[in-house]
């Protein structure tokens, strides 16, 4: 496996979705290749992240004036035209 292929299937890989060829090659590939493994464990540092983060909310002030801001700027794209 080149490092292009292993881009393809990252997605899978981390899901572990590939089928036992491909995960072989996969693992091959990362156990002599330093730049993929940085490219795994940096796309598994921002999965792990991003679902530690969790659901933000706006405060309700916020959420208000970005509602009011989006619908102004609808209605004179709208006067506009």
């Amino acid at each position: 496996m080149k490092c292009e292929e292993l881009l393809q299937y990252l997605s899978d890989y981390i899901d572990q979705e590939l089928d036992e060829e491909l995960t072989s090659a996969a693992q091959e590939h990362l156990a002599n290749c330093r730049n993929c493994r940085v490219v795994l464990d940096t796309t598994q540092q921002t999965i792990f992240l991003f679902r530690e983060q969790g659901k933000r909310t706006i405060p309700a002030t916020q959420r208000q004036r970005l509602f009011d801001q989006l619908q102004n700027a609808f209605l004179n794209r709208e006067a506009e035209s």
